[in-house]
């Protein structure tokens, strides 16, 4: 099989990784000429594009059997209100109409956060998205909008990815937000702190490739309930002898616990 993986950050690289061992041919694209050597280390080809580039992303996908997105949002860009705006814009909702432009089977890693605070005692793929008029919610709604419209659509929602070992630790992600962003973020003060490990969203999304999956899929390590945002980054800013962070609430993520039963009962267990 010859698959695309249109932004090769940790889980497509761990994907294609994956798919590489399992002998299949993997085209991985990145926005950097710099991380080139890198991705052919790993992919069977690499292409540079932006992924709302239709016209490189057709090139790229040429031949392909799926195309699986895992762009994601600078995350320089990400923590402004007005800058998430355009971001968001361009590299969730372009990169998925470009690619189901192009190619009738696409796979796009959304998030948890197009069902905003949520509601009622637990949260499926039924639940309604959220109307927030936050750039992040809006952007992964109308990314998915343009991926499920499509026959052979699917979209796997993940929450916070973690685990890679480029990844920086959590202590670190609190150092960073008192030094770099004034100790604000964001985030909701009460939102479930949920966490997916990298090799399980990789998993998740071969899993979907493979069996054949249409429509959405929740990714929600989901055996017990996390503690929320102010919880465990109140613990990590006491042992950092740092004050606490201010939440801003600007990007809602779910308060209610999130249910993945439809991805496990199609026959996925999370390893991690």
């Amino acid at each position: 099989m010859r698959y695309a993986v249109i932004g090769c950050g940790n889980v497509g690289m761990e994907l294609a990784r994956r798919w590489v061992a399992q002998g299949h041919s993997v085209v991985g694209t990145t926005t950097s000429a710099g991380r080139v050597d890198e991705l052919r280390e790993v992919c069977s080809d690499v292409a540079v594009l932006r992924g709302s580039d239709r016209a490189a992303v057709a090139e790229a996908t040429r031949g392909a059997d799926a195309v699986v997105l895992t762009v994601s949002p600078r995350p320089s860009r990400s923590f402004d209100a007005a800058q998430r705006v355009g971001e968001y814009a361009d590299t969730l909702t372009g990169s998925a109409r470009a690619a189901v432009a192009v190619h009738p089977r696409v796979v796009f890693t959304s998030s948890g956060s197009v069902y905003g605070e949520g509601s009622g005692t637990v949260i499926d793929e039924a639940h309604p998205p959220t109307d927030d008029a936050d750039a992040s919610p809006r952007g992964f709604v109308a990314a998915e909008e343009a991926v499920l419209a499509a026959p052979r659509g699917a979209v796997l929602r993940i929450p916070d990815v973690h685990g890679h070992p480029r990844d920086i630790d959590y202590p670190a992600r609190v150092r960073f937000a008192h030094e770099a962003l004034g100790g604000t973020v964001p985030f909701a003060a009460d939102a479930l702190l949920y966490r997916i490990d990298y090799r399980d969203a990789a998993a998740a999304l071969d899993f979907v490739v493979s069996e054949g999956l249409t429509g959405a899929y929740n990714a929600f390590p989901d055996a017990a309930v996390p503690r929320t945002n102010a919880e465990v980054f109140g613990e990590l800013c006491a042992a950092e002898g740092l004050p606490e962070l201010t939440f801003r609430g600007e990007i809602r993520t779910p308060v209610v616990p999130v249910t993945s039963a439809k991805l496990r009962a199609a026959g996925f267990a999370f390893a991690h």
